[in-house]
């Protein structure tokens, strides 16, 4: 069996780029974030994005970017926008992925997401965006995820360590890639 990439998505705030760099360290693999590939693709934030240009384009160009990863080397860690499972054409091609997904409570997020700038506001109230957004996704991210971990309980350190081990049995019962 070849190898698969490997995906972290969830909400903002969720840990997604903290936990993706973790496995990919312990796997010795390239780690591609969205924030920075829209940063270093468009020359802007996702924030900058979103109030230029609208949510539908922020959202096109993150689902776009995962697909882009997603095609390439299949030995990638990608931290990837939450928005992209909202793309049916996303969903099909994290089919061929191991898919973390990320939860925590909107308003741990919320608080989580005070200090970055990068991040797009769709609301006066985060809390409130988040709770809308994640209950907007969640069935998609359940669709999706091979494991799903509380960020809100759990140590980056712990979640990492968990679906590495998940990922790695996976590969050996040849379930890689395919949700539970």
């Amino acid at each position: 069996m070849t190898d698969i990439p490997i995906v972290v998505t969830g909400l903002m705030g969720a840990g997604k780029t903290t936990v993706a760099r973790l496995m990919a360290d312990a796997l010795d693999r390239p780690l591609r974030d969205n924030d920075e590939e829209l940063l270093e693709r468009y020359g802007t934030t996702a924030a900058d994005i979103a109030t230029d240009l609208g949510a539908a384009e922020l959202h096109a160009r993150e689902a776009s970017l995962l697909r882009e990863a997603l095609a390439g080397d299949p030995f990638v860690v990608i931290a990837a926008a939450a928005s992209a499972v909202e793309d049916p054409a996303s969903r099909r091609a994290l089919g061929r992925a191991f898919v973390v997904f990320l939860d925590a409570p909107p308003a741990v997020l919320a608080e989580r997401t005070l200090s970055g700038t990068h991040r797009p506001r769709f609301a006066p109230d985060t809390a409130e965006m988040l709770a809308e957004q994640r209950e907007r996704r969640l069935a998609y991210f359940s669709e999706v995820a091979d494991l799903t971990a509380d960020s809100s309980r759990q140590a980056p350190e712990e979640i990492a360590a968990r679906a590495l081990a998940r990922f790695a049995n996976a590969k050996r019962s040849g379930r890689a890639g395919q949700s539970e």
